[in-house]
């Protein structure tokens, strides 16, 4: 008899417990922490001397309050999560994304014909430019909480196309992985890992980008070979009955849709307006950010000018074409708030909140609407903030449970009496390892450069090649980790089932991951520049 595959709530509940089942057998441990400022900014390390054993604390019914506690450990994705949910269920009410969409593919069919795109595909080059776009935001700032917003707009977009959610997904979140793990100028990995270590910021730069295209060039032909088989037949996809839910939302009859701009949507227009240029007044110059190198750009009052401009053209044609100006709009300024001035989820929760209260309006509601279609849309999305909170349980199990410095400790140990390129090798293998247990990077780097960075010192090995064995085993297995918020709420939010995910993705995973490995031979083989 066919044997039903556990719920996804089930899976991670399981790892819960297998959690607390580690803290009885493995031994407690701790360093010491200290506070250091690296770039500027105050880390939490470890002295890689202070290693001592402590009295363990095995968890038991602590399983039971994982879910509360990994409710307070991801607070803050999780309320992000609910807010996207709810603002973009207001927009979606407008039709405005169907319009979006019907129109873009319309697009698509007119140019087919031309020979270049015909020859290509033109989808293929939809799916490469995107995914190269979203490579670079995780490259260069590390995009990675800001990928989940996007989910809701590129799996419909997928479904159109006569995709599925993976492919989806595989657009925005999975093109963020790939650059985050060929990281060329992210803060929040090398620059912190490169801070710590003590090596110049940002060096290495051209093995880095070399990295990068190859790892592009690699993910992004998995993803086209993939989306290929799917498209040929979509019911080859292992996600075609969960995509359901996608292809009843995109059944919009285009045909009912009224094209018309209320008055609202001009008031709306004018409000944003001014507002925008009263900003634009108190911050003319953004010092916009990319790696080491800054720049002072009117980043501001140029988005402003373009908005007022485009925003009247869109209002003209109809308010469904003036909601995706805001999206278009929302998306820049959250660009603007990321590089510019550091913004981190809050504030983009909040951007996209307004966003989807001014589409609201914008379509005539009245306020006690807007309401209930938030409400609706963050009922729509819960069961993906829930899972999130589930996820960040194992953390606060391994945590409390005094392991986690335990299996740091041990694994290190476990480098002894290697030469340079075995050294790197198991370097390598330890951080794919760690990042199951702790997925952020910039924690990661904290806690393992103070270890890694003199150990290579002792073997004669660069340590420009420990830091690219740290970005590549932090980056590859953050698209499979159970303990990754961010991977459970893309998850969640897209509709697929973290069992089905990992059956697509561990093949993927493992080409990775000996890609990354072939990719640190020369670190330690060849003279590069920064090495």
């Amino acid at each position: 008899m066919f044997k039903k595959i556990p719920h996804t709530y089930v899976i991670i509940f399981y790892i819960i417990v297998f959690a607390a089942i580690l803290t009885w057998i493995i031994p407690g441990g701790e360093y010491t922490h200290y506070t250091i400022k690296v770039n500027g900014v105050e880390r939490t390390v470890i002295d890689k001397d202070s290693f001592h054993y402590v009295d363990a604390n095995a968890q038991t019914w602590q399983v039971f309050g994982a879910l509360f506690n990994g409710f307070e450990r991801q607070a803050g994705i999780i309320v992000f999560i609910l807010m996207i949910g709810g603002a973009f269920w207001i927009m979606n009410d407008s039709k405005a994304i169907d319009v979006g969409i019907f129109s873009f593919l319309k697009f698509t069919k007119k140019i087919e014909h031309i020979r270049f795109f015909k020859f290509l595909g033109v989808n293929n080059i939809i799916i490469t430019l995107v995914m190269l776009m979203f490579s670079v935001f995780g490259a260069v700032f590390g995009m990675s909480e800001e990928t989940i917003a996007f989910i809701i707009i590129l799996v419909p977009l997928a479904i159109s196309m006569g995709y599925d959610s993976i492919v989806g997904v595989s657009m925005v979140f999975v093109a963020a992985g790939l650059g985050f793990a060929g990281a060329v100028l992210n803060p929040f990995t090398i620059g912190i890992a490169q801070g710590i270590a003590d090596i110049p910021l940002f060096s290495g730069f051209e093995y880095r980008l070399f990295s990068w295209t190859i790892i592009n060039l690699v993910g992004i032909v998995w993803v086209l070979r993939y989306a290929a088989k799917v498209k040929k037949d979509p019911k080859s996809s292992i996600v075609y009955e969960d995509d359901e839910y996608w292809r009843k939302r995109g059944n919009a009859d285009m045909g009912t849709i009224e094209y018309k701009t209320p008055v609202a949507a001009w008031v709306v227009y004018v409000f944003i307006s001014i507002g925008l240029i009263i900003f634009s007044y108190y911050h003319q110059l953004t010092e916009m950010k990319i790696g080491t190198a800054t720049k002072e750009l009117r980043m501001v009052p140029i988005s402003t000018v373009l908005f007022i401009i485009t925003g009247f053209l869109s209002l003209r044609k109809s308010v469904h074409f003036f909601v995706l100006n805001l999206l278009a709009f929302t998306i820049v300024f959250l660009i603007v708030g990321v590089m510019g001035y550091g913004w981190y989820i809050m504030r983009i929760a909040a951007l996209f909140f307004a966003m989807g209260v001014f589409s609201g309006i914008s379509m005539n509601n009245n306020a006690n609407s807007i309401t209930k279609l938030f409400l609706e849309g963050a009922k729509d999305i819960m069961s993906a903030a829930m899972v999130v909170g589930l996820a960040g349980g194992i953390l606060v199990i391994l945590e409390d449970g005094k392991v986690i410095d335990t299996i740091l400790h041990g694994v290190s140990r476990s480098m002894s009496g290697m030469g340079k390129f075995g050294t790197v090798s198991v370097m390598y293998a330890i951080q794919n390892v760690i990042n199951i247990i702790i997925p952020s990077g910039s924690a990661k780097a904290a806690l393992t450069m103070p270890v890694m960075a003199p150990f290579s010192d002792l073997v004669n090995l660069s340590r420009q090649a420990t830091i690219m064995a740290f970005q590549f085993g932090d980056g590859f297995t953050n698209m499979i980790t159970p303990t990754s918020g961010v991977l459970i709420g893309v998850l969640g939010v897209a509709r697929i089932p973290y069992d089905k995910w990992v059956k697509w993705v561990f093949p993927f995973i493992i080409t990775l991951i000996l890609l990354g490995w072939l990719l640190l031979i020369p670190t330690v083989t060849m003279e590069l520049n920064g090495f």
